[in-house]
């Protein structure tokens, strides 16, 4: 079984919202959420960006990035991610390099290429879809903006330039895999909604990595659905909120976090249920033991050099008591 002592934990927040709960409320959540991780010695916290989502606020991705470092002290804060056809790239390099000014050496980008919203969304966002075709060029020109100026471009990121902000690719297919491999990019594998590809998708990453200025060797993240709780019954129990989360996503319903109910018999079809359980392929769910035997065998598995948790509960104080669980895994 691996050892996890030296693998660090992180997380990946949506700020999932309750019904009747405020935004306010929600992002407000969040920062206590963010600020429990802080203290518990997590690595990062990426936000991730959604539009058009009713349960999820988190769409302003950069503005909340500034607003989560602003009230921890050393956890690395970013995006996972910035959906970066829906943005200019100079756009992304000036917020991005503006971050890392005011909070230096602890702002990180994540960047897919997926649109986080629906078609007609996208179309508002006034989205390009021929841009997720060119998204090699324009990862490569963030990355210019970004680094030292060469004096070969009329067009500049004041801020950002020579701001080297941390740039990764995040993924759930073979594409991205192949991309953070050519461009000598750490990688983050989206297991946690997309579990399919992902034994392929970290193999050929590491198979074809090519070592660059940013890293010599590869280095692979993985998104995993997390329900920690005081016992394997009380996780599944908890565990609920997900999956009434994501049958609602199926369902094309707002994502509300719902509390956790009993059983999830006659809240769902057969077909549903097989449907919920293939997203949630690679959750881990269960009391301190049982999450540690788990997280040791997918490391051991797919050689993760570091894992990063969704933790959709329905109540903070079960998310706050689940990073405890976890921190005490991590050390």
């Amino acid at each position: 079984m691996s050892d996890l002592s030296n693998t660090p934990f992180s997380l990946l927040e949506l700020s999932p919202m309750k019904e009747h709960e405020t935004v306010s409320q929600t992002l407000a959540n969040s920062v206590t959420y963010a600020q429990t991780a802080d203290k518990l010695g997590f690595n990062r916290f990426w936000m991730a960006e959604h539009h058009n989502m009713r349960g999820i606020v988190c769409a302003a991705t950069s503005v909340l990035i500034g607003h989560i470092a602003g009230k921890t002290q050393n956890i690395r804060v970013g995006a996972g991610g910035v959906m970066l056809p829906n943005h200019p790239p100079l756009v992304v390099a000036e917020q991005f390099g503006t971050l890392e000014s005011l909070y230096p050496g602890r702002i990180d980008l994540g960047l897919g290429r997926a649109p986080g919203s629906d078609p007609i969304t996208s179309r508002a966002l006034r989205r390009d879809e021929q841009r997720a075709e060119r998204f090699n060029d324009e990862v490569t020109e963030l990355q210019a903006l970004l680094g030292p100026y060469k004096g070969d471009s009329p067009v500049r990121a004041i801020p950002g330039e020579d701001t080297n902000v941390p740039i990764w690719l995040l993924g759930s297919s073979l594409y991205s895999a192949g991309l953070a491999a050519k461009k000598g990019l750490p990688y983050a594998f989206a297991g946690h909604f997309a579990p399919r590809f992902v034994e392929d998708a970290i193999a050929l990453y590491r198979r074809e990595f090519q070592p660059s200025e940013v890293l010599d060797k590869p280095y692979v993240m993985l998104g995993l659905p997390v329900v920690a709780a005081d016992t394997d019954e009380q996780a599944q129990f908890l565990a609920t909120t997900a999956k009434q989360r994501i049958l609602a996503l199926m369902r094309g319903k707002p994502l509300w976090l719902k509390e956790p109910v009993s059983t999830m018999e006659g809240l769902w079809t057969a077909q549903e249920k097989m449907q919920v359980e293939n997203f949630l392929g690679l959750s881990v769910v269960g009391g301190q033991a049982s999450v540690k035997y788990k997280l040791s065998m997918i490391k051991q598995t797919l050689q993760v050099d570091e894992f990063i948790f969704t933790n959709d509960l329905y109540e903070l104080s079960d998310r706050q008591h689940a990073l405890e669980i976890l921190a005490s895994i991590m050390h």
